[in-house]
């Protein structure tokens, strides 16, 4: 999460990748899914038939309200045969003058003149993309390249949540538990996916607020051990990681990103998200988050002489039961530092609750399965990853203009994201001293939005209330080598942003 800074706002705390890498281009399985909602089907013949019917031929992306439906990559639209109407001949005697009607005119299209073209061709932008919609029209005011789907840094996190969402309650929560092992004197600690789980004492808060702690844990483990008197001594411990599966790192990661604090091998059991320090987001992470989680349990257990790895027992007893934080307070801490560990685990507990598998592999089919319930066009989406570490993760600025409507509408449960999204020189990673200044404090409070970067892009996406009262939704996405000026990079997102924030539904495309 390079894009945020700690407490102290001294260094960001990464949240992006480090490895290089061309825009990514949709993919082929989504490609040949083409499959859309009736609904925006139906809506795009409605649209379609009217316009056949007042002569009025739709073009162009821009200004359109149904354009990015009918033509965003992987999808289809079905053309609209228009029917011309059979003359009906009525005989007269003595011919009537007909009168002559004087033609309506049509109204002149709009010509907004409020234009960024300027901003927008910052060098320090690299290859830019970025779209912007009113939200409540759904009209698209400004587009460069908002069909491509390119790597999107951490504003993934805003896709991941929008999938958690569609599969947990906001109020969802994931259990660690102990069980009775199948040898005399021994427990097993089940690992749940619960990544925020602590080592900390009880009433201390780590950097995950509502975290479960291992001393309440082994406390109901003692007891429950204790009340059957035909237990034996409790001595040894057994580690059951198996929740997740698959590789704890992928491969397009950069290893300095666990080196640097950034990001943990993911794995079902650790506690603190593997953290050197519990209260500190950036922090150095370990090479065996299992083993740290099983050290910390133990000496909280006491009398243990042997921790290893194993499976518990099918159908084993339960000795205790502790719960994660909500999905919603999960989500919050994802967003507004953009936090790596907690995305990763909502991807795989998205994939293990769709049921195609619990291994990185298992997000992508799991995510934009998810994502079918918000009816949106997912034009090329392909999703390696929960937190946006990997450079191969695509998303098209036009898809974030459209969830973000949604998300600024509250649909379904998706106003925990509106909650959780920074605040331009107020909340979270836009509140820090080097986003929004100067010129560009005009926006502050006005643009709610997620923050982005890796070595090969930064991006910005979210919500902005303009000066005139019009709410837009907007992704920009600067791609290329911005490792060395990222400073820059950031400064000319957010001017373009400010200009969005100014022009508002006079924004124009030139």
């Amino acid at each position: 999460m390079r894009d945020e800074t700690d407490a102290a706002g001294a260094t960001p705390e990464p949240g992006e990748t480090r490895s290089p890498g061309d825009p990514a281009a949709p993919s082929s399985s989504e490609a040949s899914d083409g499959r859309r909602p009736r609904g925006i089907r139906a809506l795009i013949a409605e649209h379609r038939v009217l316009a056949a019917a007042a002569g009025v031929a739709a073009v162009g992306l821009v200004g359109t309200a149904v354009a990015f439906a009918a033509t965003m990559p992987g999808d289809e639209s079905t053309p609209v045969a228009r029917v011309a109407p059979s003359p009906t001949q009525t005989p007269s005697a003595t011919p009537t003058p007909t009168p002559t009607a004087t033609p309506t005119p049509e109204p002149a299209a709009r010509v907004r003149t409020c234009s960024v073209a300027g901003l927008a061709a910052d060098p320090r932008l690299a290859n830019l993309q970025a779209q912007v919609m009113n939200a409540e029209t759904g009209e698209v005011l400004f587009d460069r390249g908002g069909l491509t789907a390119s790597r999107t840094a951490s504003v993934m996190k805003v896709v991941t949540a929008a999938a958690a969402l569609a599969v947990f309650s906001p109020d969802d929560r994931f259990a660690t538990t102990v069980v009775k092992g199948s040898e005399p004197g021994s427990v097993v600690l089940v690992g749940g996916g619960d990544l925020t789980l602590s080592r900390t004492a009880t009433g201390n808060e780590t950097v995950y607020p509502g975290a479960a702690h291992l001393d309440d844990l082994a406390a109901q483990v003692r007891a429950a051990w204790n009340a059957d008197p035909s237990n034996p001594p409790l001595t040894k411990l057994i580690l059951d990681s198996s929740y997740f599966g698959g590789e704890t790192w992928h491969a397009s990661w950069a290893a300095t990103e666990r080196e640097l604090g950034y990001m943990p091998e993911i794995t079902a059991l650790m506690v603190d998200g593997d953290r050197d320090d519990p209260y500190a987001n950036t922090s150095g992470r370990g090479a065996d988050a299992v083993g740290r989680a099983g050290d910390a349990f133990a000496a909280e257990l006491g009398g243990i002489s042997v921790v290893e790895r194993g499976a518990a027992p099918a159908g084993a007893t339960e000795l205790g039961r502790v719960w994660s934080p909500t999905v919603a307070q999960l989500i919050d801490k994802s967003l507004i530092v953009s936090d790596n560990t907690v995305a990763e685990m909502l991807a795989r507990q998205v994939a293990i609750a769709v049921g195609t598998g619990n291994t990185f592999e298992a997000i992508d089919p799991a995510v934009r399965q998810a994502l079918e319930t918000y009816g949106i066009a997912r034009g090329g989406i392909r999703v390696i990853d929960g937190s946006g570490l990997s450079p191969d993760d695509a998303v098209p600025p036009a898809y974030l203009t459209r969830l973000f409507a949604k998300v600024e509408a509250r649909e379904g449960n998706l106003g925990v994201i509106r909650d959780g999204l920074p605040v331009a020189g107020q909340r979270g990673s836009l509140s820090y001293a080097d986003r929004f200044a100067g010129d560009n404090a005009v926006a502050d409070g006005a643009v709610f939005a997620k923050t982005g970067w890796i070595d090969t892009g930064y991006t910005l996406a979210g919500i902005i209330h303009a000066q005139d009262g019009t709410t837009l939704t907007f992704a920009i996405y600067a791609l290329g080598d911005v490792s060395q000026i990222t400073a820059d990079a950031k400064v000319a997102i957010d001017t373009l942003a400010t200009g969005f924030h100014r022009c508002g539904d006079e924004l124009s495309n030139e």
